[in-house]
């Protein structure tokens, strides 16, 4: 019998979905940072075995959204639970549920679908506190399983993948065994370039970019890949800091990204970078459209 079938990965920000995402895979398919909210959209992630196919969605952290895009990412976010097989609540092990934890409890609970407790980050947690705390989330939702694992260090994956391949119904393979994800180029490419601003940047910034691909395609008779991408920011002040003193700082994104997107795509890349002010574009519901937030 082939098993096939849909998991969503429910938590706040920064528990480590996205980490988990890409340690289930093997592969790199989510950004990541420790900056809450990294993640904006829904990815999914394809993992076929031989009697099995999961496909993994990655979810915005559900938090209380200050903004329209945050807004836009908790609709996403909960619009989920109603088209997967199974929900996976991921939560820190080290922490006591807190009211946001609560919130989603209440969401899953109204969404009655079959549920997952993971506990990720437990090498971190002593083992008391480990039991502690799996009780206290317990209480929150009727599960059908709950895992311990360590995204981080790929520690005590296969417990909860087999538990979730062994749930899921019988069906077919969805996508060709090869595929890991079904996000276009442009959208991977324009990810890359945003996870390596997060990770230069502090203050706003991270929170206040956005990262469109105007245009890839090969250089006629070269073996190079033109990609030309655009950074939006919302305030002229964060251009200077986005550039940085002497352009480094743009120059370190684009080298950065550039050596991730050359292993990706196999081919020699020229990326061309430009930052432009798009004013309060995380609460202009026009330009969330545009930049890919909102359907």
């Amino acid at each position: 019998m082939h098993r096939s079938g849909f998991v969503a990965l429910i938590g706040r920000p920064n528990v480590g979905k996205s980490t988990l995402l890409n340690a289930l895979l093997g592969e790199k398919v989510a950004i990541i940072s420790d900056r809450p909210q990294t993640t904006r959209n829904q990815i999914r992630a394809v993992l076929t075995r031989e009697e099995s196919q999961i496909i993994f969605i990655d979810t915005p952290g559900l938090h209380k959204p200050k903004h329209l895009l945050g807004a836009e990412m908790v609709k996403m976010a909960s619009s989920t639970l109603q088209e997967v097989d199974l929900v996976a609540l991921i939560v820190e092990a080290n922490e006591r549920p807190g009211q946001g934890d609560r919130y989603i409890a209440d969401l899953l609970n109204a969404a009655n679908c079959q549920l997952f407790l993971v506990l990720n980050k437990s090498d971190l947690t002593a083992p008391d506190q480990l039991t502690r705390n799996r009780e206290l989330y317990l209480e929150l939702c009727t599960f059908s399983a709950s895992f311990s694992l360590s995204a981080l260090n790929h520690e005590n994956l296969e417990p909860f993948l087999q538990a979730a391949i062994d749930l899921l119904p019988e069906g077919p393979q969805y996508y060709p065994p090869e595929m890991i994800t079904d996000q276009p180029e442009h959208f991977i490419v324009a990810e890359i370039i945003r996870e390596k601003i997060i990770m230069l940047t502090r203050q706003e910034i991270p929170f206040s970019i956005a990262v469109v691909v105007e245009e890839m395609k090969m250089r006629e008779n070269k073996d190079l890949l033109d990609i030309r991408a655009e950074i939006f920011v919302e305030r002229k002040s964060q251009v200077g800091i986005i550039i940085g003193k002497g352009g480094m700082l743009l120059k370190e994104v684009g080298t950065k990204a550039r050596q991730d997107l050359e292993a990706l795509f196999g081919e020699k890349i020229f990326l061309d970078l430009r930052v432009k002010i798009k004013r309060d574009w995380r609460n202009r519901e026009e330009e969330l459209r545009r930049l890919g937030y909102r359907g």
